[in-house]
Protein backbone atom coordinates (compact mmCIF):
# COMPACT_ATOMS: atom_id res chain seq x y z
CA UNK A 1 0.00 0.00 0.00
CA UNK A 2 1.82 3.51 -0.88
CA UNK A 3 1.75 6.47 1.72
CA UNK A 4 -1.07 8.48 1.79
CA UNK A 5 -1.29 11.83 0.28
CA UNK A 6 -0.33 15.01 2.37
CA UNK A 7 -1.78 18.43 2.42
CA UNK A 8 0.47 20.92 4.05
CA UNK A 9 1.08 24.75 4.28
CA UNK A 10 3.72 26.63 4.89
CA UNK A 11 4.17 29.69 7.84
CA UNK A 12 5.23 32.67 6.95
CA UNK A 13 6.91 35.17 8.42
CA UNK A 14 5.24 38.56 9.00
CA UNK A 15 1.75 36.34 10.17
CA UNK A 16 0.53 36.48 13.63
CA UNK A 17 -1.15 33.78 15.80
CA UNK A 18 -4.47 34.20 14.48
CA UNK A 19 -3.71 33.90 10.65
CA UNK A 20 -1.66 30.85 11.25
CA UNK A 21 -4.00 29.49 13.46
CA UNK A 22 -6.06 29.39 10.37
CA UNK A 23 -3.32 27.98 8.22
CA UNK A 24 -2.79 25.24 10.32
CA UNK A 25 -6.61 24.19 11.17
CA UNK A 26 -7.43 24.41 7.50
CA UNK A 27 -4.70 22.37 6.25
CA UNK A 28 -5.46 19.83 8.96
CA UNK A 29 -8.91 19.46 8.29
CA UNK A 30 -8.52 19.73 4.61
CA UNK A 31 -6.38 16.52 5.41
CA UNK A 32 -9.19 14.92 7.99
CA UNK A 33 -11.61 15.45 5.79
CA UNK A 34 -10.09 13.25 3.33
CA UNK A 35 -7.82 10.55 5.64
CA UNK A 36 -4.85 12.29 4.84
CA UNK A 37 -1.75 13.18 6.39
CA UNK A 38 -1.39 16.75 7.02
CA UNK A 39 1.88 19.01 7.46
CA UNK A 40 2.94 22.51 8.82
CA UNK A 41 5.81 23.66 6.83
CA UNK A 42 8.02 26.16 9.11
CA UNK A 43 6.39 25.39 12.07
CA UNK A 44 9.52 26.89 14.08
CA UNK A 45 8.03 30.09 13.72
CA UNK A 46 4.46 28.83 15.20
CA UNK A 47 3.32 32.29 17.60
CA UNK A 48 7.01 33.40 17.69
CA UNK A 49 4.91 36.66 16.71
CA UNK A 50 6.22 39.26 14.70
CA UNK A 51 5.70 43.04 14.84
CA UNK A 52 7.57 43.70 18.12
CA UNK A 53 9.25 42.10 20.90
CA UNK A 54 6.34 44.32 23.25
CA UNK A 55 3.32 43.54 22.42
CA UNK A 56 4.13 39.76 21.18
CA UNK A 57 5.55 36.33 22.18
CA UNK A 58 8.88 35.20 21.17
CA UNK A 59 8.71 31.89 23.26
CA UNK A 60 6.76 29.75 20.07
CA UNK A 61 3.20 28.16 21.01
CA UNK A 62 4.37 27.35 24.43
CA UNK A 63 0.80 27.26 25.70
CA UNK A 64 -0.42 24.24 23.25
CA UNK A 65 1.14 21.13 22.32
CA UNK A 66 0.34 21.55 18.34
CA UNK A 67 0.79 18.53 16.25
CA UNK A 68 1.81 19.93 12.94
CA UNK A 69 2.24 16.54 11.46
CA UNK A 70 5.41 14.90 9.88
CA UNK A 71 8.46 16.71 8.40
CA UNK A 72 8.53 17.15 5.04
CA UNK A 73 10.52 19.51 2.81
CA UNK A 74 9.30 22.05 0.38
CA UNK A 75 10.82 20.55 -2.32
CA UNK A 76 8.61 17.43 -1.71
CA UNK A 77 5.85 18.75 -3.37
CA UNK A 78 5.07 18.42 -6.67
CA UNK A 79 1.93 19.69 -6.68
CA UNK A 80 1.14 23.68 -5.15
CA UNK A 81 -2.25 25.18 -4.95
CA UNK A 82 -2.71 29.09 -4.14
CA UNK A 83 -5.96 29.78 -3.20
CA UNK A 84 -8.02 32.08 -5.40
CA UNK A 85 -7.90 35.37 -4.68
CA UNK A 86 -10.71 38.02 -5.38
CA UNK A 87 -9.90 41.78 -4.58
CA UNK A 88 -12.00 44.83 -5.13
CA UNK A 89 -10.22 48.49 -5.97
CA UNK A 90 -11.91 51.09 -4.62
CA UNK A 91 -11.38 54.38 -2.55
CA UNK A 92 -11.49 53.69 1.06
CA UNK A 93 -7.71 53.53 1.23
CA UNK A 94 -4.41 53.72 -0.10
CA UNK A 95 -4.20 50.23 0.59
CA UNK A 96 -7.65 49.12 -1.13
CA UNK A 97 -6.47 51.74 -4.43
CA UNK A 98 -3.45 49.98 -4.79
CA UNK A 99 -3.37 46.53 -3.93
CA UNK A 100 -7.26 46.10 -3.86
CA UNK A 101 -9.19 45.34 -0.64
CA UNK A 102 -9.16 41.20 -0.66
CA UNK A 103 -13.06 39.77 -0.70
CA UNK A 104 -13.18 36.00 -1.65
CA UNK A 105 -15.35 33.88 -0.07
CA UNK A 106 -13.97 29.76 0.08
CA UNK A 107 -12.43 28.21 -2.76
CA UNK A 108 -14.40 25.07 -3.45
CA UNK A 109 -11.48 23.66 -5.24
CA UNK A 110 -9.71 23.56 -1.91
CA UNK A 111 -12.02 20.69 -0.78
CA UNK A 112 -11.67 18.64 -3.82
CA UNK A 113 -7.49 18.38 -3.26
CA UNK A 114 -6.85 14.75 -3.88
CA UNK A 115 -3.17 14.46 -4.21
CA UNK A 116 0.21 15.45 -2.11
CA UNK A 117 -0.51 19.21 -2.33
CA UNK A 118 1.15 22.39 -1.23
CA UNK A 119 -1.60 24.78 0.19
CA UNK A 120 -1.05 28.75 0.27
CA UNK A 121 -3.53 31.78 1.33
CA UNK A 122 -5.66 33.09 3.60
CA UNK A 123 -7.56 29.89 4.26
CA UNK A 124 -10.28 31.67 6.77
CA UNK A 125 -13.58 30.32 5.36
CA UNK A 126 -16.08 28.37 7.46
CA UNK A 127 -16.57 25.68 4.57
CA UNK A 128 -13.04 24.49 5.37
CA UNK A 129 -13.11 23.68 9.11
CA UNK A 130 -16.81 24.65 10.44
CA UNK A 131 -17.71 20.80 10.64
CA UNK A 132 -15.15 19.84 12.78
CA UNK A 133 -15.62 22.46 15.27
CA UNK A 134 -14.69 18.98 18.26
CA UNK A 135 -12.05 17.83 16.66
CA UNK A 136 -10.60 21.07 16.64
CA UNK A 137 -11.44 21.80 20.21
CA UNK A 138 -8.80 18.85 20.82
CA UNK A 139 -6.38 20.00 18.88
CA UNK A 140 -5.73 23.15 19.91
CA UNK A 141 -6.47 22.26 23.33
CA UNK A 142 -4.54 24.80 25.58
CA UNK A 143 -1.98 23.29 28.65
CA UNK A 144 -3.74 23.24 32.09
CA UNK A 145 -1.10 25.33 33.71
CA UNK A 146 -1.88 28.10 30.83
CA UNK A 147 -5.58 28.10 31.38
CA UNK A 148 -6.75 31.62 32.70
CA UNK A 149 -10.39 31.58 34.39
CA UNK A 150 -9.79 34.03 36.42
CA UNK A 151 -12.01 36.65 34.44
CA UNK A 152 -14.14 33.87 34.19
CA UNK A 153 -17.37 34.95 35.86
CA UNK A 154 -21.00 35.69 34.13
CA UNK A 155 -21.44 39.26 34.52
CA UNK A 156 -18.64 40.06 32.72
CA UNK A 157 -18.11 40.64 29.08
CA UNK A 158 -14.39 40.26 27.56
CA UNK A 159 -14.14 43.34 25.09
CA UNK A 160 -10.92 42.61 22.37
CA UNK A 161 -9.38 45.88 20.70
CA UNK A 162 -7.30 45.36 17.85
CA UNK A 163 -4.49 48.46 17.97
CA UNK A 164 -1.08 47.77 16.50
CA UNK A 165 -0.90 48.85 13.01
CA UNK A 166 -4.90 48.90 12.98
CA UNK A 167 -4.85 52.16 14.79
CA UNK A 168 -3.24 54.18 12.22
CA UNK A 169 -5.71 53.12 9.15
CA UNK A 170 -9.22 54.66 9.31
CA UNK A 171 -10.88 52.08 7.84
CA UNK A 172 -9.45 49.08 9.92
CA UNK A 173 -9.08 50.57 13.06
CA UNK A 174 -13.27 50.33 14.98
CA UNK A 175 -14.89 53.30 16.22
CA UNK A 176 -15.98 54.15 19.41
CA UNK A 177 -19.07 53.77 18.20
CA UNK A 178 -19.38 49.77 17.56
CA UNK A 179 -17.86 49.27 20.86
CA UNK A 180 -20.90 51.38 22.70
CA UNK A 181 -23.21 49.98 20.43
CA UNK A 182 -22.20 46.31 20.95
CA UNK A 183 -21.65 47.06 24.95
CA UNK A 184 -25.41 48.12 25.11
CA UNK A 185 -26.76 45.11 23.68
CA UNK A 186 -24.83 43.07 26.04
CA UNK A 187 -26.20 45.14 28.90
CA UNK A 188 -29.91 44.31 27.58
CA UNK A 189 -29.01 40.88 28.21
CA UNK A 190 -27.74 40.91 31.69
CA UNK A 191 -28.41 44.16 33.37
CA UNK A 192 -25.36 43.97 35.90
CA UNK A 193 -22.83 43.38 32.46
CA UNK A 194 -19.50 44.71 33.24
CA UNK A 195 -16.55 45.13 30.52
CA UNK A 196 -13.02 44.46 30.50
CA UNK A 197 -10.65 44.83 27.62
CA UNK A 198 -8.13 42.90 26.66
CA UNK A 199 -5.84 43.42 24.42
CA UNK A 200 -2.81 43.96 21.88
CA UNK A 201 -2.18 47.73 22.87
CA UNK A 202 -3.71 49.27 25.45
CA UNK A 203 -3.05 52.40 24.54
CA UNK A 204 -5.19 52.25 21.56
CA UNK A 205 -7.71 50.60 23.56
CA UNK A 206 -7.87 53.36 26.50
CA UNK A 207 -7.84 56.24 23.42
CA UNK A 208 -11.30 54.51 22.29
CA UNK A 209 -12.45 53.43 25.28
CA UNK A 210 -11.13 54.99 28.22
CA UNK A 211 -14.11 54.65 30.66
CA UNK A 212 -13.07 50.72 30.28
CA UNK A 213 -9.98 48.31 32.22
CA UNK A 214 -7.84 47.13 29.56
CA UNK A 215 -4.69 44.92 30.04
CA UNK A 216 -2.74 42.96 27.67
CA UNK A 217 -1.41 40.46 29.81
CA UNK A 218 1.05 37.08 27.77
CA UNK A 219 -0.23 35.39 24.78
CA UNK A 220 -1.44 32.81 26.86
CA UNK A 221 -3.78 34.70 29.18
CA UNK A 222 -5.14 37.18 26.49
CA UNK A 223 -6.07 34.03 24.51
CA UNK A 224 -7.46 31.58 27.12
CA UNK A 225 -9.40 34.80 29.02
CA UNK A 226 -11.14 35.29 25.73
CA UNK A 227 -12.21 31.43 25.64
CA UNK A 228 -13.04 31.46 28.62
CA UNK A 229 -15.83 34.41 28.82
CA UNK A 230 -19.05 34.32 28.85
CA UNK A 231 -19.47 37.04 26.74
CA UNK A 232 -17.69 38.47 23.55
CA UNK A 233 -17.33 41.37 21.78
CA UNK A 234 -14.31 41.15 18.98
CA UNK A 235 -12.69 43.09 16.72
CA UNK A 236 -11.92 42.23 12.87
CA UNK A 237 -9.04 40.60 13.87
CA UNK A 238 -8.05 36.85 13.37
CA UNK A 239 -6.65 36.52 17.25
CA UNK A 240 -9.58 36.08 18.93
CA UNK A 241 -11.67 33.80 16.45
CA UNK A 242 -10.25 30.49 17.59
CA UNK A 243 -9.97 30.96 21.49
CA UNK A 244 -13.81 31.75 20.62
CA UNK A 245 -14.63 29.29 18.29
CA UNK A 246 -13.38 26.56 20.32
CA UNK A 247 -14.92 28.08 23.78
CA UNK A 248 -17.40 25.99 26.25
CA UNK A 249 -18.18 29.14 27.93
CA UNK A 250 -19.32 31.46 25.31
CA UNK A 251 -23.04 32.45 25.38
CA UNK A 252 -23.39 35.57 23.07
CA UNK A 253 -20.41 36.68 20.39
CA UNK A 254 -20.59 39.95 18.74
CA UNK A 255 -18.64 40.85 16.02
CA UNK A 256 -18.37 43.71 13.18
CA UNK A 257 -20.43 43.34 10.13
CA UNK A 258 -18.55 43.49 6.97
CA UNK A 259 -15.45 42.16 9.20
CA UNK A 260 -12.28 44.45 8.24
CA UNK A 261 -13.93 47.49 6.31
CA UNK A 262 -17.06 47.57 8.83
CA UNK A 263 -16.11 51.06 8.99
CA UNK A 264 -16.64 51.89 5.21
CA UNK A 265 -18.49 49.45 3.32
CA UNK A 266 -21.29 49.78 1.52
CA UNK A 267 -22.27 46.17 1.23
CA UNK A 268 -19.28 44.00 0.55
CA UNK A 269 -17.58 41.50 3.15
CA UNK A 270 -13.29 41.97 3.67
CA UNK A 271 -13.63 38.96 3.46
CA UNK A 272 -16.31 36.86 2.47
CA UNK A 273 -14.23 34.69 4.34
CA UNK A 274 -15.08 35.90 8.00
CA UNK A 275 -18.65 34.93 8.14
CA UNK A 276 -18.86 32.64 11.00
CA UNK A 277 -21.59 30.78 12.35
CA UNK A 278 -22.59 31.38 16.16
CA UNK A 279 -21.46 34.94 15.54
CA UNK A 280 -23.64 37.85 15.80
CA UNK A 281 -22.62 40.66 13.46
CA UNK A 282 -23.34 44.22 13.87
CA UNK A 283 -23.42 46.67 11.94
CA UNK A 284 -22.73 50.40 11.97
CA UNK A 285 -26.43 51.50 13.40
CA UNK A 286 -26.11 48.59 15.80
CA UNK A 287 -28.28 46.38 14.36
CA UNK A 288 -27.74 42.66 14.50
CA UNK A 289 -27.60 40.18 11.88
CA UNK A 290 -27.07 36.14 11.99
CA UNK A 291 -24.28 34.51 9.98
CA UNK A 292 -26.97 33.31 7.33
CA UNK A 293 -28.41 36.64 6.97
CA UNK A 294 -24.99 38.41 6.25
CA UNK A 295 -24.72 35.34 3.61
CA UNK A 296 -27.74 36.38 2.05
CA UNK A 297 -27.50 40.17 2.24
CA UNK A 298 -24.09 39.85 0.57
CA UNK A 299 -25.03 37.45 -2.17
CA UNK A 300 -28.00 39.95 -3.22
CA UNK A 301 -25.18 42.87 -3.44
CA UNK A 302 -23.33 40.62 -5.43
CA UNK A 303 -25.52 40.17 -8.17
CA UNK A 304 -26.37 43.79 -8.20
CA UNK A 305 -23.19 46.03 -7.52
CA UNK A 306 -21.52 47.78 -9.62
CA UNK A 307 -17.83 47.24 -7.39
CA UNK A 308 -18.50 43.40 -8.18
CA UNK A 309 -18.87 44.00 -12.22
CA UNK A 310 -15.03 45.49 -12.20
CA UNK A 311 -13.48 42.62 -9.60
CA UNK A 312 -10.02 42.76 -10.07
CA UNK A 313 -9.95 45.59 -12.21
CA UNK A 314 -7.71 48.32 -10.98
CA UNK A 315 -9.40 52.27 -11.12
CA UNK A 316 -8.27 54.39 -13.88
CA UNK A 317 -8.89 57.96 -15.29
CA UNK A 318 -11.64 59.99 -13.07
CA UNK A 319 -12.99 56.83 -11.16
CA UNK A 320 -8.92 56.53 -9.89
CA UNK A 321 -8.74 60.57 -9.00
CA UNK A 322 -12.17 60.26 -7.22
CA UNK A 323 -11.45 57.27 -5.28
CA UNK A 324 -8.05 58.94 -4.21
CA UNK A 325 -9.59 62.16 -2.93
CA UNK A 326 -12.31 59.61 -0.85
CA UNK A 327 -9.22 58.04 0.64
CA UNK A 328 -7.66 61.02 1.90
CA UNK A 329 -10.76 62.31 3.26
CA UNK A 330 -11.05 59.77 5.42
CA UNK A 331 -7.40 59.77 6.85
CA UNK A 332 -7.83 63.39 7.69
CA UNK A 333 -11.64 62.71 8.86
CA UNK A 334 -10.47 60.22 11.49
CA UNK A 335 -7.39 62.74 12.33
CA UNK A 336 -10.09 65.36 13.14
CA UNK A 337 -11.94 62.94 15.26
CA UNK A 338 -8.98 61.94 17.11
CA UNK A 339 -7.92 65.62 17.75
CA UNK A 340 -11.32 66.14 19.20
CA UNK A 341 -11.34 62.69 21.69
CA UNK A 342 -7.15 64.22 22.81
CA UNK A 343 -9.19 67.72 23.29
CA UNK A 344 -11.94 66.44 25.39
CA UNK A 345 -9.83 64.29 27.48
CA UNK A 346 -7.48 67.06 28.18
CA UNK A 347 -10.36 69.26 29.25
CA UNK A 348 -12.20 67.14 31.73
CA UNK A 349 -8.76 66.18 33.00
CA UNK A 350 -8.30 69.92 33.88
CA UNK A 351 -11.74 69.95 34.88
CA UNK A 352 -11.66 67.04 37.25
Amino acid sequence: MGRKPIIATELLKGQGLGNQLFCYVTVRSLAYAKGYDFSILNREIFANNIHDEIRHSNKGMYFMDLDCGPVVSREAFDTVYHEREERLFIGNSTHDLVHGCYVAGADEALLEIDETTLVYGNLQAWAYFGRYREEIKKWLAVKPAYDCYAYARENLCIINVRGGEYAGNPELFLRRKYWLDAMKRMREIRSDMEFMVVTDDVDAARRVLPEVEAHHFDLAKDYTIIKNASYLILSNSTFAFFPAFTSETAKFVIAPKYWARHNVSDGYWASEQNIYDGFSYMDRKGRLFSAQACRDELAAYKRTSKKYQRIGVPLAGTALKTAKVRAKSLIYGDLFVRALRSLKRRLIHRLF
